[in-house]
């Protein structure tokens, strides 16, 4: 590891530090052999119903493997509790992979969710004089910072003929941003659903553009690259379990959102909104998905928000 990925890796785990010591981690160490550690996000709607269903664990009973599940607030301090060693396998969107190689995490992408552009995007207050994305030059712009809407930020600006530098960036995380927004301390919040669904039913805001044409919106499984590369059994029977609750949500958004309701503490209307935002179809990583994330790779170098160039093919097994 040479000293800027050092460097980068440092100030990365510094960054997350405060946050990674209140997830209740188990006790790091890379791979278990005994054990399956997942990692989830209360809006990872799939994954929380497989683990409310409890089907994954009968799958696995007869392996005897040990199967637990850490929450985490959002994907890049999953993908550092991936890098540390406290979790195997996770769910995360298209940016913090990338803010995660260039820190020297070592993970591999497992599967991918087809795009979802409409699970994402920006809002403003209802009497807000944005207009438009345009408008946005000059204003304070919340969102969470290494997340999936960091990169559609630098996507949709670049559209609409501005650069990330034409924007005042606020880093804040869903909660906080919401209540910025409302009390009129930030323009505008870029964010996904669930939580672009509740802001949009029960605040005074408008949508001001969403990831259609912008971005794909790519969701990512993860595994840390030795339990990949060891029990590729066990992936393969959690892709086909996850795969079996997908196309359950699909066929029944009002139940799913029904049972997530009071684990995500929104109204189920809300959230079955939210879920019909989301594709919930799997499909192994391929090299057009790698391309894609090459993009974001090379334009985050590009404007410095990582440390050095990243080859994001290197983050699949051989």
């Amino acid at each position: 590891m040479n000293r800027t990925t050092q460097q980068g890796r440092r100030t990365f785990i510094a960054a997350l530090g405060a946050t990674l010591a209140g997830a209740a981690l188990p006790a790091w160490a890379k791979y278990q052999p005994d054990q399956f550690r997942i990692g989830y996000q209360k809006a990872a709607s799939t994954l929380v119903l497989l683990k409310a269903h409890g089907s994954l664990e009968k799958r696995l009973a007869p392996l005897g493997l040990k199967l637990s599940w850490t929450e985490f607030p959002a994907g890049p301090q999953l993908l550092e509790g991936l890098n540390v060693g406290a979790i195997d396998f996770g769910y995360v969107g298209e940016a913090p992979p990338v803010f995660a190689q260039a820190a020297g995490a070592d993970f591999v992408y497992t599967a991918y969710e087809i795009p979802t552009p409409h699970a994402e995007g920006v809002v403003v207050a209802r009497n807000s004089p944005i207009q438009r994305v345009a408008d946005l030059k000059g204003k304070k712009v919340a969102f969470n910072r290494g997340s999936d809407v960091h990169w559609f930020i630098v996507a949709l600006l670049r559209k609409n003929g501005l650069d990330f530098g034409d924007i005042q960036p606020v880093y804040l995380a869903p909660a906080d941003a919401r209540a910025a927004l409302e009390r009129g301390s930030i323009d505008a919040w870029a964010i996904w659903d669930p939580f672009l669904a509740a802001v949009l039913a029960q605040s005074n805001a408008r949508l001001l553009a969403d990831a259609q044409n912008v971005a794909s919106h790519h969701q990512f499984f993860l595994s840390q690259r030795e339990f990949a590369q060891k029990r590729k059994d066990v992936i393969a029977i959690a892709m086909e379990e996850l795969g079996k609750e997908g196309q359950w949500v699909r066929q029944n958004p009002s139940a799913a959102a029904a049972q997530l309701a009071p684990i995500q503490g929104l109204d189920a209307g809300i959230i079955e909104a939210g879920l019909k935002h989301y594709e919930h179809i799997y499909k192994p990583v391929d090299a057009d998905v790698l391309a894609e994330q090459q993009r974001i790779a090379d334009t985050f170098y590009e404007l410095k928000l990582i440390p050095r160039r990243i080859v994001t093919k290197d983050a699949v097994l051989a």
